[in-house]
């Protein structure tokens, strides 16, 4: 295989992952501008960090329930059939979170059920991705959508900013709204309508099984554990309002603070396949996920916007490799068979860790204030990750006369 060949855009000659990965690039944008919305408006009726990181929170922390509950259906029905509807219906209940007046707790109902919804989607893609991009085209595709999705968000949080402050967050909600209907549309046309799944035994009632099989993995134990502690650096995204009113600043800077984690993230993604040969990266699994916490306890310093922005960029950006790797490892250690579920179940447990520690960061910014909890955060991820990384090295040990994969 030649250079060129050897290129991560070479997954764009297949025709169904150009439109899954534009699909999917449409709405991570609009669902940027709608949570920089949705902090902005909360923030302003209230006032309070919790309040903010609770709506925040919220755009997370129910995928855990979808995730148990309904990631079977990526394993039951069509995968595409389960894609498109899911658009669907998210468009409708997002469009009506945009209806000027609705109470904040109808507010909070209506993202409850567009989180929920979102697990089945998640299963249904990551399952139908490896037949999509077969054989090193799927670790390649893996990264393409790693870095074009944060830079999706990137632009989103940038943008909405801007957005919200010039317009209204209801706009940017109604935008978001008819991202899940182009990316509904896009599903449609360009992705073949494979048979369902082959149903097993224990299909569509086994996401406890399944979950039990991946806690006697000690590989994948490991890598999903890794995965989940992400939640922990999302914690400054989560406070950025909050973070940009201790800075004396509006509705731009938060937008501007929210885009730092994604810029480091499109450039940690590039960096980590461009550089690292495929063979060395399970090795820096646990690395990366400790080094991602340092920058953000740097923040305890009380650093201005510049300083900060750079610190939570690097943050993401070896959070983002990190992640890279555990969801390729995983993936491939997973059979065909119970994928969508084990995809829904992981997919869900990053979300929900993202929202109980979103949650938490918001207690401590009340408590003390948003640098402080961004370090503690920090440091709680870098702890945590580095017994993990301790468990990963055992775990990565390939058996007596065996290989290492790299995977």
């Amino acid at each position: 295989m030649n250079r060129r060949d050897s290129s991560v855009i070479t997954v764009f000659r297949v025709r169904e992952f150009r439109f899954l990965w534009s699909a999917e690039v449409l709405s991570i944008f609009g669902d940027q501008l709608a949570r920089v919305a949705l902090a902005v408006l909360v923030y302003g009726r209230t006032q309070s960090a919790v309040w903010a990181t609770v709506v925040y929170a919220l755009t997370f922390l129910p995928a855990l329930l979808g995730g148990v509950l309904l990631s079977w259906l990526a394993d039951r029905y069509r995968r595409r059939a389960v894609m498109v509807g899911v658009d669907v219906a998210r468009a409708g209940l997002v469009a009506a979170m945009a209806v000027p007046g609705v109470p904040l707790w109808a507010l909070c109902g209506l993202l409850v059920v567009v989180v929920l919804l979102g697990s089945p989607f998640t299963a249904a893609q990551g399952a139908l991705l490896p037949e999509v991009l077969p054989g090193e085209l799927y670790d390649r595709g893996l990264a393409v959508r790693q870095m074009t999705s944060q830079a999706a968000q990137l632009v989103g949080f940038a943008g909405g900013g801007v957005l919200v402050a010039a317009i209204s967050p209801g706009f940017a909600l109604v935008a978001d709204a008819v991202t899940f209907l182009l990316s509904a549309a896009l599903i449609r046309l360009g992705v073949a309508n494979r048979p369902r799944p082959t149903v097993t035994r224990d299909a569509g009632g086994s996401v406890r099984g399944v979950i039990t099989s991946i806690a006697a993995d000690p590989r994948r134990r490991v890598l999903v554990l890794l995965a989940w502690l992400v939640g922990w650096y999302v914690v400054p995204e989560a406070l950025a309002a909050p973070y940009a009113d201790q800075l004396g600043a509006g509705p731009v800077v938060v937008g501007v603070l929210m885009a730092a984690d994604p810029l480091g993230s499109v450039l940690g993604a590039w960096l980590f396949v461009r550089y690292v040969p495929a063979h060395r990266r399970a090795r820096l699994v646990g690395v990366l996920a400790v080094c991602a916490g340092i920058p953000l306890v740097l923040c305890a310093f009380r650093p201005g916007l510049v300083l900060t922005f750079v610190l939570w960029s690097l943050s993401g950006a070896a959070s983002t490799s990190y992640l890279l790797q555990t969801q390729s490892g995983f993936v491939r250690a997973t059979p065909d068979a119970d994928r969508g579920r084990a995809i829904g179940v992981a997919a869900s447990g990053i979300v929900a860790a993202q929202g109980i520690t979103v949650f938490i960061g918001g207690l401590m910014a009340d408590l003390w204030d948003p640098a402080i909890a961004t370090a503690v955060a920090g440091a709680t991820g870098a702890l945590c990750s580095l017994a993990c990384a301790v468990a990963w090295r055992r775990a990565d040990q390939p058996p007596a006369g065996v290989a290492p994969t790299g995977g």
